[in-house]
């Protein structure tokens, strides 16, 4: 039974590219969630953005003054 598992390990005389093969393919896998996972956080946090910008802000009961001009003055009059 033990030489039937070392027969298997050593895969013919052609272990190391098939072990390589396999340690590749699972590192590429591990790697592709990771950057999944990482583009599904950015891709939420700019869509999070995006709702946040859109959505009208409650105006409030206070009154404001207009924006100053370039030179301190009221947008609204002109000398």
């Amino acid at each position: 039974m033990i030489q039937q598992a070392l027969d298997f390990l050593r895969q013919g005389g052609y272990a190391l590219y098939v072990w390589s093969a396999f340690g590749m393919t699972f590192l590429l896998l591990i790697m592709e969630v990771i950057q999944l996972r990482r583009s599904r956080r950015t891709i939420l946090t700019r869509v999070g953005r995006l709702v946040r910008l859109r959505t009208p802000r409650p105006k409030s009961t206070t009154k404001t003054k207009a924006p100053a001009g370039p030179l301190g003055e009221p947008r609204g009059e002109q000398r």
